[in-house]
């Protein structure tokens, strides 16, 4: 069974993970059905087009965002959120340096066992 990684988490204790040039990550916390994933793109940076089979919530704490969900695209700013459903195709650009918040259910292994 996976455990909590942390309970009470200060930003500043985590170190980020390059996820590519312009792109890093933050696993803030989790648990076998929970993740929350802190994002941060420069501008030019890709979530490349994936699927998986995790429901997954995100939210734009900064920045703006081109967003293609199913073939669905919508230019998002901060504030704004977008819901992903299980194995549907989806993608982030970044059009200004900016921030996701994203929350997976159940959490992702792969993000924690590469």
């Amino acid at each position: 069974m996976i455990q909590f990684k942390k309970t009470l988490v200060q930003d500043d204790e985590l170190p980020w993970e390059i996820v590519n040039a312009k792109v890093k990550r933050k696993i803030m916390s989790y648990n076998e059905d929970l993740m929350l994933v802190k994002v941060s793109f420069e501008q030019g940076g890709i979530g490349e087009i994936h699927k998986h089979p995790h429901l997954q919530i995100s939210y734009i704490a900064s920045g703006i965002f081109e967003i293609t969900i199913g073939g669905e695209m919508k230019t998002l700013k901060d504030g704004d959120v977008f819901f992903v459903p299980s194995e549907v195709l989806h993608r982030a650009v970044c059009l200004e340096d900016g921030i996701l918040i994203d929350v997976f259910n159940p959490m992702r292994e792969d993000f924690v066992h590469n």
